[in-house]
């Protein structure tokens, strides 16, 4: 039976010398009870004023903490890195990336929520986890779920976000298995991560809220000039690639 990992860090900042300084994770088993974890780790890397103001998480909460390796959930998680197992997050990358730095060398399958929602929830502007949080209602049950598994909410927190996370998984899984009616859900939302989305309308830039189809149209400048000099996600440099190919057309 497999098991499904869903977890969310903290960390010091989102630059390549960055580390983690806090896990959140909930890991569950249809035949088991589920397995929470809420852990402070330190490191030497200063933790970023711009970090603290989003966590609230300060060096002195850190002292005397455990390295992220030695937590109980890296622990765990290391025990449980084989393919019948689902690792879960919400922008997996940044997360995945973040524990690669100390080491780790995942053996799961992977879901990204963020990339999930993109696939299957098109009609919503912005796919961000607070977003869905209240775009989809799932606020109205977290309390009750959080009650259930004894889970104290914070603001910003690792383990309050994975908590939101598993109340969208459960839409996620519902939404694959109207719209892929003869795939398992979860090995669908495994093969939706690995496809990247075609991202249809801008969220940002001077062409906000227009089609990217008809900005490739009159100004296909600007697409070359983001594709030179911004930094962008895995999704973006796709459509980007797509509607600058000579041979498609739109």
């Amino acid at each position: 039976m497999p098991k499904y990992i869903l977890f969310d860090t903290e960390t010091t900042g989102n630059q390549e010398e960055d580390r983690i300084i806090q896990f959140g994770a909930m890991i569950v088993d249809a035949k088991a009870p589920l397995e929470v974890y809420d852990e402070l780790c330190s490191t030497e890397v200063a933790i970023k004023i711009e970090a603290m103001e989003v966590h609230n998480i300060t060096p002195d909460l850190l002292e005397g903490k455990p390295v992220a390796t030695q937590t109980n959930f890296y622990q765990r998680l290391s025990q449980l890195n084989h393919t019948e197992n689902y690792l879960i997050a919400h922008n997996i990358s940044f997360d995945l990336g973040m524990i690669e730095k100390e080491g780790f060398k995942s053996n799961l399958q992977h879901i990204d929520t963020l990339r999930c929602a993109k696939h299957l929830f098109k009609e919503l502007p912005y796919h961000r986890l607070q977003y869905i949080r209240y775009a989809l209602d799932l606020y109205k049950t977290e309390e009750e779920e959080a009650k259930k598994n004894n889970i104290t909410i914070k603001a910003h927190d690792a383990l309050g976000d994975v908590l939101v996370m598993k109340l969208f998984l459960s839409k996620l899984v519902a939404k694959c298995r109207e719209v892929y009616p003869d795939y398992n859900p979860m090995e669908k939302l495994s093969e939706l991560t690995k496809t990247p989305v075609f991202i249809e309308t801008f969220k940002f830039g001077k062409y906000k809220g227009k089609s990217t189809q008809e900005v490739a149209s009159s100004d296909a400048g600007y697409l070359n000039w983001m594709k030179q000099n911004l930094e962008l996600d895995e999704d973006m440099k796709y459509t980007l690639d797509k509607l600058t190919n000579s041979n498609n057309h739109y």
